[in-house]
C-alpha cells in the first residue's frame, strides 16, 4: 500500500463500530478494497464504482446502514474512551502493510 489514503482508508475501516463483528471473510474483503482504493488514489479513476459497491456491503453511509439494518450505540463508557485505546488496530496495521507490499 503506497498511498497515504489507502493507509487512512484501511485505519478509518479498521477502527469503525461494524469492524468489530467482522469475521475473516469480511476482513479480506477489507483488504481488497484497500488495494483497490490504492489503485484509484495513483490515478485509477475507473475503480470509483466498484470501491463505492464494495463500500456499501460494509456499510459505509448512513443510508448504507440502514439499508443493512444496521444501528450503533454508544454506551456512556464509549464516550469518554479514546476509539484507540485498547484496540488492536495498529498490530493490524503492520500486518495489512506487510501483505499488501508483498504483492
Amino acid at each position: 500500500m503506497d498511498t497515504a489514503k489507502a493507509k487512512e482508508f484501511w485505519k478509518t475501516w479498521s477502527q469503525s463500530p461494524q469492524a468489530t463483528t467482522w469475521l475473516e471473510t469480511d476482513w479480506v474483503e477489507l483488504e481488497i478494497v484497500t488495494k483497490l482504493v490504492d489503485e484509484f488514489y495513483k490515478g485509477d479513476s475507473k475503480l470509483a464504482g466498484e470501491i463505492r459497491q464494495r463500500t456499501a456491503k460494509l456499510g459505509a453511509t448512513v443510508e448504507d446502514r440502514a439499508r443493512l439494518r444496521m444501528s450503533f450505540e454508544k454506551k456512556p463508557e464509549d464516550v469518554s474512551e479514546s476509539p484507540s485505546k485498547g484496540s488492536p488496530v495498529p498490530d493490524m496495521d503492520d500486518e495489512l502493510y506487510k501483505r499488501l507490499r508483498a504483492v
